[in-house]
């Protein structure tokens, strides 16, 4: 019988250790306001990460919505100089978290700084496929940032919601031999005149084909960009109550064509995993999410067709 018991022990232990939800979150101490979205930003460039945005959004929020909650809140968006490039080259459809976010917030009347990001395992379970990679980067972000706020308590966030929906949104375009360069200046105009009048702002663009051939260095692909991609509404909404899904803004559009393949493949990470993995189960709210998902499908379904 004590074997038996020691053995139900010790299963239970083990789920307890792998229980975790999808989300490392950060909090420390910050009421003298020392650690900044820019120390936090020059600690990863001083890492070896390139930096795609670093938006601070209670002006904007302050503009649109006549308040805010907060008296930190930022998107930062970062990629590392090798290791992203090695993940991208083997694994083209990771470019959806090239770069990855990280969300930075802290209550108007808080004296907790706030830092979250996706764990690797979700990034696998996100992407549909595991690769020493995922974890290799994340070491580097999670040494990143302990190294900005080293007495920084760290847990995972509650596990995740069960979801049955696609969680990268992917479309391509065949080319049938036409030119792929004309090709893709339609495509990125077609995606910039379509998110304007939607309500989405392009924070960023990155051309991370110009990267993988610095140096002389081969590419796999005949061009490779990235869109950071966000919509103040959305943010915002989704803020009041899980302000931890900032690791999921603004959104990585990743739109590219293989040497080797007659076509243009464009994705993104689905609305359903902020309702997923940040736990957004509020009706009016996932309304809001929805609405973002299907506009951003249109507009890519608009161009591929």
């Amino acid at each position: 019988m004590k074997k038996i018991v020691s053995l139900i022990v010790a299963i239970f232990s083990a789920s307890v250790m792998f229980a975790q939800g999808d989300l490392h979150l950060f909090e420390v101490d910050n009421k003298n306001g020392f650690i900044t979205p820019d120390v936090i930003e020059k600690a990863f460039v001083q890492n070896g990460f390139k930096i795609a945005v670093n938006s601070e959004m209670n002006l904007p929020f302050k503009k649109q919505f006549k308040k805010t909650k907060f008296k930190i809140y930022n998107l930062l968006t970062v990629h590392h100089s090798t290791l992203s490039h090695d993940l991208v080259r083997k694994h083209p459809d990771a470019g959806v978290f090239t770069p990855l976010g990280i969300g930075i917030y802290q209550g108007l009347n808080e004296d907790t700084l706030h830092v979250s990001m996706l764990t690797s395992e979700a990034q696998a379970k996100i992407l549909d496929f595991d690769d020493s990679l995922l974890k290799s980067i994340e070491k580097e972000v999670l040494k990143t940032i302990r190294s900005v706020m080293p007495n920084a308590k760290h847990k995972f966030s509650e596990n995740s919601l069960k979801e049955s929906r696609n969680l990268v949104t992917k479309y391509e375009l065949d080319l049938d031999g036409e030119d792929w360069e004309e090709m893709r200046e339609e495509i990125e105009l077609g995606l910039e005149n379509g998110f304007k009048p939607v309500g989405f702002v392009m924070a960023n663009y990155l051309d991370f084909n110009e990267e993988l051939v610095e140096g002389g260095n081969s590419s796999p692909f005949d061009f490779y960009v990235t869109y950071s991609i966000c919509k103040l509404k959305v943010i915002y909404t989704v803020s009041q109550t899980r302000p931890e899904a900032a690791a999921f803004a603004p959104c990585t559009m990743m739109v590219y064509k293989k040497k080797d393949e007659d076509k243009v493949v464009i994705g993104f990470p689905g609305v359903y995993n902020w309702m997923s993995s940040a736990r957004v189960d509020n009706k009016k709210t996932q309304a809001i999410l929805q609405k973002a998902q299907d506009d951003f499908e249109d507009i890519l379904k608009e161009v591929t067709e």
